[in-house]
């Protein structure tokens, strides 16, 4: 595909919307796959710490140098890395955590008594709060894919690998809420969009600004969003569901991935 941020954005839609993926997985089979949950999320955790520490924020690094001057540049990269962790931290701070929707749960867990949650919309207070927790990682996703569009691939992977249990886990507590399998398929899938749209606008407001200084910053603030997510939410959780260490060579195996894919093998 010709132009970079079409593709971008593609690889950001189809990550996004592989909620819906999880959504169909947790309402078409009996039991979960505690195996495929824990390796899936620790590969999922590998690659993002990897390609944040060794591309994103490196790159990001060598571009402010180049723009500011080693000192400077040094800083702004160190500022922006943790300036992203702050961000996301404060969206998890701040955005309700309605029914822990960051929470893994098992496909088992649908056969609940939808009465025994609270229903003052939690449904659709659930799939909203999924949205803007999903926001930065749309961000994540398009400036890894424009910045390298084989990272992106590999950064597209990841995220979806992450978002079809989290699709299980948007599912479970807007079935509880109200009892209904389909309206609990399309809030969740319609979740997912929240990571194209964090995409797009991302990439409007700092298109006029794009210079490399300013891309350096943004790179720099992406590898901290997506350090976060994999220390607060992929590993805990990959954890929770571990069976013997499948947990920690997935993990492994997601930054061998990263790494033969940054290597071009």
């Amino acid at each position: 595909m010709e132009d970079p941020a079409l593709f971008a954005l593609l690889l950001t839609a189809l990550a996004g919307l592989s909620t819906g993926l999880g959504s169909a997985i947790a309402f078409f089979t009996r039991r979960s796959n505690k195996g495929f949950l824990a390796a899936s999320l620790g590969f999922s955790a590998g690659v993002m710490v990897y390609v944040s520490f060794v591309e994103l924020f490196a790159g990001g690094q060598e571009l402010l140098v180049a723009g500011l001057g080693a000192g400077a540049g040094e800083g702004v990269a160190v500022a922006a890395f943790f300036g992203g962790i702050l961000l996301i931290g404060l969206i998890d701070r701040y955005v309700p955590d309605v029914g822990n929707p960051h929470e893994a749960h098992l496909v088992e867990e649908m056969g609940r008594d939808p009465d025994t949650v609270k229903l003052n919309r939690l449904g659709v207070m659930t799939a909203l709060a999924i949205g803007i927790h999903n926001f930065p990682e749309g961000v994540a996703t398009f400036m890894s894919a424009l910045a390298d569009p084989m990272v992106g691939v590999s950064i597209a992977i990841a995220i979806a690998l992450h978002n079809i249990p989290e699709g299980i886990s948007v599912s479970v507590p807007i079935y509880y809420a109200t009892g209904s399998r389909k309206r609990a398929f399309w809030l969740s899938f319609l979740s997912g969009i929240a990571e194209p749209i964090g995409a797009v606008l991302a990439y409007l407001v700092l298109r006029p600004f794009l210079t490399d200084p300013v891309l350096g910053a943004v790179y720099a603030a992406v590898a901290g969003i997506m350090v976060f997510i994999s220390l607060d939410q992929l590993i805990p959780n990959a954890k929770k569901y571990d069976q013997g260490h499948l947990a920690v060579y997935g993990l492994i195996a997601g930054m061998l991935v990263m790494a033969l894919t940054l290597l071009g093998l």
